[in-house]
């Protein structure tokens, strides 16, 4: 990590679904390893630090423990189905709300916003989420204005992505916004992303 480089914390948890947060870091892993020039570097944690498993069985095992992570100039926050339990757990919501104390830019990924939303982070705001939990984003808080259709919501200090893959999307966006529109096609040149799904 090159000194003074701003950091991009990635939260994993039990059950996360593993492209919310393996697509934004291989946007992030690219862009901080070939371009250190703009400054930034990426890490993922989880509490305790220990292994966590996603949603389909990826076995990942975090760089950091949540009580170790360094100050945070962004806050990845992923989904899957280890959202469900963190909507009511409030000491989780609290951690969430501290969160967004003090890191400058909060982004979400598919059902991630739900948990943004449960513990009242994108009332009044525009947000998004995976295709399927669009009524559920809603109902968590009426006033949150759902955008549907789109592949992410770009709401200054908040961020939230739709389903899965468009959290790449979200990531290449926060490199443009971040460093420059240059540098975020010099990425996805690097990663070869250019969707023409074949169905």
């Amino acid at each position: 990590m090159p000194a003074g480089a701003r950091r991009i914390g990635i939260f994993l948890f039990d059950q996360f679904e593993e492209l919310d947060a393996v697509g934004p870091y291989e946007v992030f892993g690219a862009w901080s390893t070939h371009l250190p020039e703009d400054g930034w570097s990426v890490t993922t944690m989880a509490f305790g630090g220990d292994e966590v498993r996603g949603a389909k069985g990826l076995a990942l095992r975090p760089h950091l423990a949540v009580e170790d992570a360094p100050e945070l100039d962004v806050l990845v926050y992923p989904g899957g189905q280890g959202t469900r339990p963190l909507l009511a757990d409030e000491a989780h919501l609290e951690w969430v709300r501290s969160m967004r104390a003090t890191v400058p830019l909060v982004a979400s990924v598919c059902t991630g916003s739900l948990v943004l939303a449960a513990a009242g982070l994108l009332s009044g705001r525009p947000a998004t989420t995976h295709w399927a939990s669009l009524e559920h984003l809603a109902s968590l808080d009426p006033s949150i204005d759902v955008r549907r259709d789109v592949r992410f919501v770009d709401d200054g200090d908040t961020v939230t992505a739709a389903g899965v893959s468009a959290g790449i999307d979200m990531a290449l966006h926060l490199v443009a916004r971040l460093a420059s529109p240059d540098s975020a096609r010099q990425v996805r040149r690097i990663i070869q992303y250019d969707p023409a799904p074949p169905f």
